[in-house]
């Protein structure tokens, strides 16, 4: 069983390494599986692994496509009554500038009657006057006329002084309502890209749906094959534990050295001896050691000191050696190495500790180069964690 180098988490990765994880535990489980099964599993636990974040993509690209279509549907409203209201500013301004073209004519044709004569003609109103009485009358008519005439220029000139308000307001509107408008248009785009968005999100999650039906439609397919090799494992492993449980009876092997074993090979530990739980075929197995992982030929060291009792062929093993190394409390004590690419020692052969005895590879039923590394005690395996230095190096 092969799993990548450890690795500092990130969050960015977080579902990419719970799907990477998920298919290792797949693949350790299924260790004496068929490839077709092995197959189905792992493209079962990548489609469940991804699952959760499918589903919860789905759940919030809906979310967001309300909250975009409630948003365009505000900017709408927004932008509609700014444009009512430069409507409104724009009509006050257009009779503003009516009021000065008014004004204006006035006060031209004020100009044009003082060009042609007019205050000649005023002058001799006063010059014909028949006494102070109708001097004062007359004049007090002038005066009358000259005062109309500057109400009219005060008229102007407030009239263009409303018209430049009224301007300066209907262009505070008009901007404001393009804004508005454009505001708009940008909401209703980003709802029409979560609506987008949201459908991707569904179709993603009913792939992930149909690629686990699919998988798991396999999986049953494979069901007696699978459990015809689990079997099949079981009785090699008994036949195992009693070869060396009978080398064991009849050697007479001296007293374990002692010390912790030596690691056996440059790697990194990918699974862990113990029971495990096979979800797809409801089987329980021992995985009876401890899984190194290593690139193919790797140099395979002997943990300790002792006697090659067996290299052989051992199914699912693949290329499996066994080394004696003495005994503990009168029980014989024996380290295993399965899944070889080579032999390099014979049945008979005694070994130094950290003599090279193999080569890392991936017989048997294995899914990747890596060392299957045993502790056994009259040929009964035990964890080889409590053994090994802790740090595993």
């Amino acid at each position: 069983m092969i799993a990548p180098h450890p690795a500092h988490a990130d969050p960015k990765n977080d579902d990419a390494e719970r799907a990477g994880k998920a298919v290792q535990r797949a693949e350790a489980v299924l260790e004496h599986a068929t490839d077709v099964a092995r197959a189905a599993a792992r493209r079962l636990e990548t489609a469940t692994a991804a699952m959760p974040a499918a589903q919860k993509k789905v759940a919030t690209s809906r979310g967001a496509v309300a909250a975009a279509l409630a948003a365009a549907k505000s900017a709408e409203r927004r932008a509609k009554a700014a444009r009512e209201a430069y409507g409104q500013v724009a009509g006050r301004f257009q009779a503003a500038r009516d009021q000065v073209s008014d004004a204006r004519d006035r006060v031209d044709e004020i100009a044009t009657a003082s060009y042609m004569g007019s205050d000649i003609a005023r002058l001799n109103v006063l010059v014909d006057a028949s006494g102070p009485a109708d001097m004062m009358d007359r004049l007090s008519i002038v005066d009358q006329i000259m005062r109309a005439q500057q109400r009219e220029v005060g008229v102007l000139v407030e009239a263009r002084r409303v018209a430049r308000t009224e301007q300066d307001r209907a262009g505070l509107a008009k901007r404001a309502a393009e804004e508005a408008e454009a505001d708009a248009r940008d909401r209703l785009t980003a709802a029409r890209d979560a609506q987008a968005a949201a459908e991707q999100a569904r179709a993603a999650l009913a792939k992930l749906t149909q690629t686990r039906a699919a998988a798991l439609q396999v999986a049953n397919s494979q069901r007696s094959a699978v459990l015809a090799r689990y079997r099949a494992a079981k009785a090699e492993e008994a036949r195992i534990e009693a070869a060396l449980r009978g080398y064991s009876l009849k050697s007479g092997d001296a007293r374990y050295a002692g010390g912790r074993l030596l690691m056996p090979v440059v790697g990194w530990k990918s699974s862990n001896y113990g029971w495990r739980y096979d979800p797809y075929y409801r089987v329980w197995q021992l995985h009876a050691g401890m899984d190194i992982a290593a690139g193919g030929g790797t140099p395979i060291r002997a943990a300790a000191a002792g006697r090659v009792i067996r290299a052989g062929w051992a199914g699912g093993y693949g290329r499996y050696t066994c080394v004696s190394h003495g005994r503990i409390n009168g029980v014989a004590f024996q380290t295993c190495y399965g899944h070889q690419s080579a032999f390099l020692v014979d049945v008979g052969d005694y070994v130094r500790r950290g003599e090279v005895i193999g080569l890392v590879g991936t017989t048997g039923a294995s899914t990747g180069n890596h060392l299957h590394f045993e502790t056994r005690f009259n040929g009964e395996p035990r964890d080889p964690v409590h053994y090994l230095p802790p740090c595993l190096c």
